[in-house]
């Protein structure tokens, strides 16, 4: 999807497009590269397979448009490159998506935000999605109910042999599922775990895991996470959120359980992301009638239904002039009247210029 979305609005533009799967997943690129010259023009649409050579010799050539989905690391390499040939750039990078869950006094509705926040983190890829649950606010007098009604639907989605399940991810590759392994052995890091952390490096698995207060220094918190980790953060009052939020890079969404409609006015006044979902999770990728994109380190440029076309169009300004009149006071040589016949006109001072036109106002 990530891959197609931005394609059909180039496509849609009148573009002709080049291709390059991520080579982390080499299955989705091989699929990509036999599938679609079956159903577009190859004269128009190519699909280039490989891994960072290839990209930087494709980065040497001269684009009209350059459309980046990936990491911020190497979002630099693609700016770079693109900047030799001031080739404008579209960067979408993910970033620590927060939750904010404030607290619901209707059980149902209570357990709806849960279950969603379940559904979100694990059920797209096991976490392995930009636009996933990065990690959860909470204020610390919920955590614990939040907590175990979290690991009630873990089971119920997942069951209690989760390595045995079919409808949860495995890690993209062996290189990933080290890099979150590593996230866990911070002794700190690893006593914050409430649920889970089991791993299973035969099949690339790890259990869905919950993690409270770990600390904020620590790696797991100041990189996105991209994976079946969360951490559960928890503040004195709810609204300590928003600062919590501010005091790190912008993220790609901010969700936020809440029918406290002041509050939402807050959150969407007082931070900066990509979007802000209230009450639900992942539905704003699904709506082609909002922008899609980030801000700041998670981004920038949107797509989308017509934002793609837009992204890969070009609006030129055309304006066609009569030849039979003409207004002398754009001419020099000056004087007061076409001076201030400018300063009317650049007013748009309509009736002083029929004044002035007239000889019926007075010069300054």
């Amino acid at each position: 999807v990530l891959a197609l979305d931005p394609i059909i609005g180039a496509i849609s533009a009148g573009n002709v497009v080049v291709i390059k799967p991520s080579d982390q997943a080499p299955a989705c690129s091989s699929f990509l590269a036999n599938t679609l010259p079956q159903y577009l023009d190859t004269n128009a649409i190519k699909v280039i397979e490989g891994g960072g050579d290839v990209c930087e010799q494709i980065l040497l050539h001269k684009w009209d448009k350059i459309f980046f989905t990936g990491s911020p690391r190497v979002a630099r390499i693609v700016m770079t490159s693109a900047a030799r040939n001031l080739t404008p750039v579209t960067l979408e990078l993910g970033g620590k998506c927060p939750a904010i869950f404030d607290h619901l006094s209707n059980p149902s509705d209570f357990k709806m935000a849960v279950k969603r926040i379940v559904g979100a983190k694990w059920g797209i890829c096991s976490g392995q999605a930009c636009i996933g649950i990065d990690y959860l606010l909470v204020e610390e007098k919920y955590s614990s109910e939040v907590i175990e009604l979290l690991k009630k639907f873990i089971r119920k989605f997942y069951g209690d042999n989760m390595v045995e399940s079919r409808v949860l991810s495995r890690i993209i590759n062996k290189q990933h599922f080290e890099r979150l392994c590593n996230l866990l052995k911070d002794p700190l890091v690893a006593a914050s775990i409430v649920h889970g952390g089991s791993i299973d490096e035969t099949n690339l698995f790890i259990e869905p895991t919950i993690l409270l207060d770990p600390p904020l220094d620590a790696e797991i918190m100041t990189e996105e996470i991209f994976g079946p980790l969360l951490p559960v953060i928890t503040v004195n009052k709810i609204q300590e959120s928003i600062g919590f939020i501010n005091s790190r890079p912008k993220p790609l969404t901010i969700y936020a359980f809440t029918k406290d409609d002041t509050f939402k006015r807050k959150i969407v006044a007082e931070t900066s992301s990509g979007s802000v979902v209230f009450n639900d999770t992942l539905v704003q990728f699904l709506c082609d009638t909002l922008p899609f994109g980030g801000v700041g380190q998670s981004g920038f440029g949107r797509y989308h239904g017509k934002y793609s076309f837009d992204t890969f169009s070009h609006e030129k300004a055309v304006m066609h002039r009569h030849l039979c009149l003409e207004i002398e006071p754009r001419y020099p040589p000056w004087n007061k009247f076409k001076l201030e016949f400018i300063r009317l006109a650049y007013r748009l001072n309509y009736f002083g210029l029929v004044l002035h036109m007239l000889g019926l106002k007075k010069h300054n």
